[in-house]
């Protein structure tokens, strides 16, 4: 049994006129090259992590079709959500109508043949930055905001990141206390490039997780972030089009 990670696939199927084919070519057919390299090395006892942004659908219904999708890939899969993952509902709906090899996190844990698992979207910090190794490609979907408007808006992140911390703890604590190793998934970067300490980096440090697997960024540089480990805790960025839309192998 192998554990994987490809975050924010940015499914279409449920919301045609949104893309990430606008993004650059690199983008261009990425749910056959997700479909294809899946396939090749995702067994059907494994298990996939995707920490976050996963279909552009913005109603559950919509959603279906992408979490259809991923069900028929092989193997089981974990969810979290991401900051576009405008079609998430409740954690009781989730249960009754997610696919058979989809589980999720959501204020709360997943155990999984030895291994607990935990997590939360998280947001926005000003704590570390990685705008030094993203290359910019406009976002056509992006609302142009005033000045006034992003003041707003980051006196908001600060509140809705205070919030992701506090939805982290409530998981974690959930973790299976005999468990042989914890993983914990964020949507966001829970530390910076240079692995020093962070908000999110202490608490997963306090609850003794071992592995933590995130994405959310874009467009960045080739091997420009390696991540690793610090601390006791591993680090493993798993964007989709940072790992050429592969799987990355977390854990066997």
């Amino acid at each position: 049994m192998t554990i994987w990670a490809l975050a924010d696939v940015h499914l279409p199927f449920g919301n045609p006129k949104k893309n990430m084919e606008v993004f650059g070519p690199s983008w261009k057919g990425y749910t056959d090259k997700i479909k294809a390299a899946w396939e090749q090395i995702v067994g059907p006892d494994d298990l996939v992590l995707i920490p976050g942004d996963i279909s552009w659908a913005l109603k559950l219904e919509d959603a279906m079709e992408d979490l259809d999708w991923i069900d028929r890939l092989p193997g089981h899969k974990l969810l979290i959500r991401g900051n576009h993952d405008y079609w998430w509902p409740s954690a009781a709906k989730l249960r009754t109508i997610l696919p058979p090899t989809i589980h999720f996190i959501h204020n709360n844990a997943f155990d999984w043949k030895g291994i607990s698992f935990g997590g939360a979207r998280l947001w926005d910090t000003e704590e570390y930055s990685f705008e030094d190794v993203i290359e910019f490609v406009e976002n056509p979907y992006a609302k142009k905001r005033s000045l006034e408007e992003l003041s707003e808006k980051k006196e908001e992140a600060k509140k809705i990141f205070a919030k992701g911390l506090d939805r982290l703890k409530l998981s974690l604590e959930h973790l299976d206390p005999h468990a042989n190793t914890r993983i914990a998934l964020t949507h966001y970067p829970p530390i910076g490039k240079d692995l020093r300490p962070s908000s999110v980096a202490t608490i997963l440090e306090d609850f003794k997780v071992d592995i933590c697997v995130f994405g959310h960024l874009h467009n960045v540089r080739e091997g420009s972030l390696p991540f690793g480990t610090a601390r006791g805790v591993r680090y493993v960025f798993a964007s989709a089009d940072y790992l050429g839309f592969t799987p990355i192998k977390v854990l066997n």
